[in-house]
């Protein structure tokens, strides 16, 4: 291929670079000459000749948005228009990722207007687009079989969109219409026919994102109150579509002690109640169950994924000099990242991320602390860091975010965040943990001490070797995030798999019974099949 040949003046195009992700020049597409034959080795290739046929290729093989642009660079055919519908003027490589963006299931339902008001937020590229849109898929396995390991119940959904429930039943919040408990997971059949997307759960409630962007919720009728202690004014035991959602297109949710946190496909974050005194943007009642929207920084930045903790709330951003991430809520413990232990009513930037040069790729919202892969595997923690949740081989808080050293070795590619636990998953299926390990959740299998403590605190990250006995590569961790309930841990293989192990009381393993016990140390397959 010519590299940048031409007897026109010099073309601007959209460059997805590497480091950092999203460092892209957003300007037009300038028209010039149309080449007919261009150079590939020492012969040449006819692109030219048939454009239909790189098209089809482009987009069957499902490049990244990354490879699109580096195809802008190296030629010029791949930068000039097209002539092809919807738009003429775009070039090939923009038509292959609006086709590739026309496939993801929030993206197809979007008037042509909607449409183009998300491109201009992405910063005028339908590879940012499909950018945003992926980075979404990502971080929440969106579209995809996932695992959510709530305060005393549990929820499995496979990837055709079908949702299992088990656990704690006392607000109704397993969706099955009644309040007992379900030691083994059972499929919610109110819901047939709706393919759910993603899934959350808090202490007595569930909320669940439908493909069609509604939001359907069940349990405890109240978002304002404390996660321990009394019921909600009502039980709702199946799920009910939340009608103050029903103008809004919800991709995902997120429950934090106290308040409730949505995300619509455009990347606009809502809140429910909190926000009395400001604290999270704007001024509500405690019990408003009104979504909000998020004022302050995040306006008009398109956020990917959120993230929920105590009274605290994380954003990962869309923005033009690459991803970043936002906080607000409660800084108790130095949770918010920037630096001190105070409050914040509106996002603020955590900055520290520009200094480490680590472009943030997926979020994780502990109760005290907080974790995010980069793009490059370097994981970071910060925080409250009691019993070692933040791998640094200490207990001592840390006010912004730092690199878990000790990781360096291993590209990450998912972290999970709990009541002073964290696991991280490396791109090869290998699952590392470390924090308290209370009621046998990080999957250590723990030898009795001379004053019979089995329940061994890690302070680095430790090889979880009973997963590897799974013979099966991991992609998911789900655990407890909750200071009320003891913790338990989901492992989802790449098959469709999951296995479980952590406390299990209330039936939340979706294993039966534990015979004389109250947790179970070992991972055991629980029966669902998620693929």
């Amino acid at each position: 291929m010519d590299a940048t040949t031409s007897e026109s003046q010099a073309v601007q195009y959209h460059d997805i670079a590497d480091q950092p992700v999203a460092a892209i020049v957003a300007s037009p597409i300038r028209t010039f000459q149309r080449q007919t034959r261009h150079c590939s080795g020492s012969g040449e290739f006819p692109l030219a000749a048939s454009p239909s046929i790189v098209l089809h290729v482009l987009t069957s093989c499902n490049f990244t948005p990354q490879d699109l642009a580096k195809l802008e660079a190296t030629c010029s055919f791949f930068r000039q228009p097209a002539n092809f519908d919807p738009d003429q003027e775009l070039s090939v490589t923009e038509i292959a990722a609006l086709d590739m963006c026309q496939k993801r299931a929030i993206f197809k339902p979007m008037t042509p207007e909607e449409r183009q008001d998300l491109k201009r937020k992405c910063g005028g590229s339908w590879k940012l687009v499909l950018y945003f849109l992926l980075a979404g898929e990502i971080c929440c396995r969106r579209e995809k079989s996932q695992a959510i390991a709530g305060p005393g119940h549990s929820i499995a959904v496979t990837s055709e969109g079908a949702v299992y429930t088990f656990g704690s039943n006392i607000n109704g919040q397993l969706g099955h219409g009644t309040t007992e408990e379900e030691w083994r997971p059972r499929l919610i059949r109110s819901l047939q026919g709706v393919r759910i997307i993603q899934a959350a759960a808090g202490a007595g409630r569930t909320m669940l994102i439908s493909d069609a962007g509604q939001v359907y919720a069940f349990g405890k009728d109240s978002f304002g109150e404390a996660e321990w202690g009394g019921q909600g004014s009502n039980l709702v035991t199946t799920p009910r579509l939340v009608e103050s959602l029903k103008g809004i297109f919800v991709v995902q949710a997120a429950i934090g002690n106290f308040f409730t946190a949505v995300l619509s496909r455009e990347g606009r974050v809502y809140t429910f109640c909190w926000g009395s005194d400001g604290k999270l943007g704007h001024h509500t009642e405690p019990n408003d169950v009104e979504p909000r929207p998020l004022l302050g920084a995040l306006e008009n930045i398109p956020v990917v994924q959120i993230a929920a903790g105590y009274c605290y709330l994380l954003a990962l951003a869309f923005e033009p000099s690459g991803m970043s991430v936002y906080s607000v809520g409660c800084g108790l413990g130095g949770k918010l990242g920037h630096g001190a232990k105070t409050d914040e009513r509106h996002p603020r930037l955590i900055e520290q991320f520009r200094h480490l040069k680590v472009q943030p790729m997926v979020v994780a919202a502990g109760a005290w602390h907080a974790a995010v892969v980069g793009q490059d595997g370097r994981v970071c923690t910060w925080g409250w860091g009691r019993y070692g949740c933040l791998g640094h081989g200490d207990e001592e808080c840390e006010l912004v975010p730092k690199v878990v050293e000790s990781l360096n070795n291993v590209k990450a590619v998912h972290v999970a965040t709990g009541d002073y636990t964290t696991f991280v998953v490396s791109e090869a299926g290998e699952v590392y943990s470390f924090g308290c390990g209370e009621s046998a959740s990080l999957g250590h299998v723990a030898m009795v001490d001379g004053q019979g403590n089995r329940h061994t605190n890690v302070l680095s990250p430790a090889l979880v070797t009973s997963l590897k006995e799974v013979n099966e590569r991991i992609v998911q961790i789900s655990l407890t995030n909750s200071i009320y309930w003891n913790a338990h841990t989901f492992a989802l293989t790449e098959s469709g798999k999951l296995y479980a192990f952590g406390a299990g009381d209330k039936g939340q393993l979706g294993i039966g019974p534990i015979a004389n016990q109250t947790e179970k140390q070992t991972p055991e397959g629980v029966d669902v099949d998620l693929s």
